[in-house]
């Protein structure tokens, strides 16, 4: 039979238990019976006695939680649990993240089978290892440990939610080691007139924003005349992905181009039309950076791709090896550029948009003189 005692200067009686690892502890039954709080230590110290699982700790907690309230307690399955989690990240995050949350969703309900539909409680942390081993079979590293970084951020919400009771499974779980051919570098000068010679009007035109703002390529092909302002000198709009307003001084080369481009007088209108045309159609940049892709390999620099798929061929889902240089690696020049000028690395952040510990829109605020004379520092190809 567990003990029970009461504390001095609280009315509740509490039960004396001592867990699996000998550790002894003390938690309150919120019972002032001392009857009562008998019953619910003892119900406590069974589930401590032995090995005990998931389900048989799940059904001692449901049982006295009738017990005390009444009511009876409903574990979610990983499916509910998870498809409601999605859900309420909609209004939180960009289309883009929310597509990606539910694409990772639907990725490990569809690995788990018939035991999503089984109470969340009973994914333990050997199901989060034996996911990462399967999908280091199909997909390259980066991507699984995406699918990790998701897997933790859900089930610390559902221990939060009181849905989840052990430590989180996908905690303690190791990013898969990325290999050497997938990390991204940027594009040097010499590549860039390389790429410049031979990309026609409206990708020459997306190269030299890229260089020259550091955005994403999402972010460049939705941009109208309504988000350049010629007068300041500079270019305003929303990031998809974070959802931060940027403010980006037109550096002088860039603005040279810009006053070449055909403008209408409808500020709707795009700076790039077909690629404009291409995100709104997909929602995202998958043609385009197949588009760019092709470029650089007309240009030599990376290897083309076969058009149809060999029978050995991985398909759209398959382990596939990055490219160590893509359109993303515009974003990494133009960082490096900033940097090797001897820009502070906070007006750097600031320019380009990355999030960081050390530098926060809240408390840091970089004014635009600043900027302007970063951006003026990038040199002219």
């Amino acid at each position: 039979m567990a003990s029970i005692r009461q504390r001095e200067g609280t009315k509740f009686w509490f039960a004396c238990l001592t867990l699996p690892n000998s550790r002894r502890v003390q938690r309150s039954t919120k019972e002032t019976n001392r009857k009562r709080a008998q019953q619910i230590a003892d119900k406590w110290e069974s589930a401590t006695r032995g090995r005990v699982t998931a389900r048989q700790t799940q059904k001692v907690i449901a049982d006295l939680y009738r017990d005390i309230t009444g009511q009876r307690l409903v574990f979610p399955t990983v499916r509910e649990y998870f498809d409601a989690w999605v859900a309420r990240k909609k209004p939180e995050t960009a289309p883009s993240t929310h597509r990606f949350y539910h694409d990772k969703a639907r990725g490990f309900l569809s690995w788990l089978g018939k035991r999503a539909d089984e109470q969340i409680s009973l994914i333990d942390r050997q199901d989060i290892l034996d996911f990462r081993a399967a999908e280091l079979k199909r997909v390259a590293p980066r991507s699984v440990n995406h699918a990790i970084k998701f897997l933790r951020m859900v089930f610390k919400t559902a221990k939060e939610d009181g849905k989840y009771h052990d430590e989180n499974p996908a905690g303690g779980v190791k990013a898969a080691k990325l290999r050497d051919a997938s990390r991204r570098r940027g594009l040097t000068i010499p590549e860039i007139k390389r790429i410049l010679k031979i990309a026609n009007d409206e990708w020459r035109s997306l190269i030299y924003f890229g260089l020259y703002t550091g955005q994403r390529l999402g972010d460049l092909a939705r941009l109208t005349w309504q988000n350049v302002d010629l007068d300041r000198d500079e270019i305003r709009f929303v990031s998809r992905k974070t959802g931060r307003t940027m403010i980006i001084p037109i550096a002088p080369p860039l603005r040279a181009h810009i006053e070449k481009l055909p403008a209408g007088d409808d500020p709707d209108q795009p700076l790039h039309p077909r690629a404009f045309a291409s995100v709104e159609k997909s929602g995202g940049v998958k043609t385009l950076s197949r588009q760019f892709y092709e470029l650089l390999a007309d240009t030599g620099l990376t290897m083309p791709k076969a058009h149809r798929r060999s029978d050995d061929a991985p398909g759209r889902d398959g382990h596939r090896e990055l490219s160590p240089i893509s359109f993303h690696s515009l974003r990494h020049t133009a960082t490096s550029l900033m940097k090797n000028a001897g820009i502070n690395a906070s007006v750097v952040m600031d320019i380009i948009g990355h999030e960081s510990e050390a530098i926060s829109a809240h408390y840091t605020h970089i004014d635009e003189d600043t900027k302007r004379r970063a951006i003026a520092k990038l040199p002219r190809i």
